[in-house]
């Protein structure tokens, strides 16, 4: 076909529906057919002009599954029909001090589709194809989506957290993060809390795996934390600093607050929380591609999905609305192909 559709943003959410015209990937790239793309609330960053030059348009989205429709040339381990995603980060350079340590997550030439190329609100995209992830043929466009930045961001913060099998980890947030986070814990074996405020979600959360869940509303969380013998680790997905201070003290010695939420306010701690027991404050940025590889692997043998809400391409602004405003339960995606797939 000579043109795809495309929703792109100017400005702050000027989003427009264009044709865009059909055109070969770059050396070192891939086309994809994109059956599905996720609505993320890290989407906000094209959607509302927190970007270099908000007057550049550029399509959102960067939890896309997809085909591969065209090889670019150097691309030698990738073929036409692969099943392939692509998630917050968009292939590492390879050359960089960062990737020559190892350390592709932290790229310092790395492209954020969505954000600094354009993403997944679209029939078709382009893409590094380091930045490529396996998909396998058996999963569902719509339930992978999510997992290629919600799914990755909670699965690589417990993963790399230093639990031993057994212990207490708490989820802090039960939303489109939290509630997968919740079942990650569960599968990996941990002793899994799941905090949130008001009594609503309790019983959603036991379903998903919670043995414990502490109503932060209702109880300090720290101090029910430290009745069940101390957290090893406490994932923080709720987008709010004020929410994470409490949790510290919950810690028990050497454990980790790790912080997957982004909040515009700063969280507070005192300084003996840290100091006496060793515990720390870290975030964590989802992960590399092979990374991304093993959370699908895991989710599918463990079966873990996120909690869904279909919408067309043509609905991508009020997508992006549902999403921005809380009500989703708990993640959008936009079905662009995927019954063709």
């Amino acid at each position: 076909m000579p043109t795809y559709r495309a929703f792109q943003v100017t400005g702050q959410q000027q989003f427009e529906l264009v044709e865009r015209e059909v055109v070969e990937p770059e050396p070192g790239h891939v086309r994809v057919r994109v059956l599905s793309c996720g609505v993320c609330h890290s989407d906000f960053l094209g959607v509302e002009g927190v970007r270099p030059d908000p007057s550049q348009p550029v399509v959102p989205g960067h939890e896309i599954v997809g085909v591969v429709d065209v090889v670019g040339s150097g691309v030698t381990a990738w073929q036409v029909g692969d099943r392939v995603g692509l998630g917050y980060l968009g292939g590492p350079c390879g050359e960089c001090s960062q990737c020559r340590r190892g350390d592709f997550v932290n790229c310092l030439n790395q492209p954020q589709p969505g954000t600094t190329e354009d993403g997944g609100y679209a029939e078709m995209v382009y893409a590094r194809a380091s930045g490529l992830v396996r998909v396998p043929e058996v999963m569902n466009p719509i339930e992978a989506a999510p997992l290629l930045c919600a799914g990755i961001t909670t699965f690589n913060a417990l993963r790399h957290a230093d639990a031993p099998p057994g212990a207490v980890v708490a989820i802090q947030g039960i939303g489109g993060l939290g509630h997968l986070g919740v079942q990650y814990a569960r599968q990996l074996g941990y002793r899994t809390v799941a905090i949130a405020r008001g009594p609503e979600k309790e019983e959603l959360a036991r379903s998903l795996g919670a043995e414990y869940y502490i109503d932060s509303a209702a109880v300090d969380p720290g101090a029910v934390l430290q009745d069940l013998g101390g957290a090893a680790v406490i994932v923080a997905t709720a987008a709010s600093g004020a929410s994470m201070s409490p949790l510290v003290a919950g810690l028990a010695p050497r454990g980790q607050l790790v912080v997957v939420g982004a909040g515009p306010d700063p969280i507070s701690v005192q300084t003996s929380d840290l100091i006496f027991g060793g515990r720390s404050i870290v975030g964590s940025l989802t992960g590399s591609s092979i990374e991304n590889e093993d959370n699908l692997a895991f989710s599918l043998a463990h079966g873990i999905k996120p909690m869904t809400e279909v919408m067309a391409l043509d609905d991508a602004p009020k997508a992006y609305e549902r999403m921005m405003s809380g009500a989703a339960r708990f993640r959008v995606v936009l079905d662009i192909a995927s019954v063709d797939a």
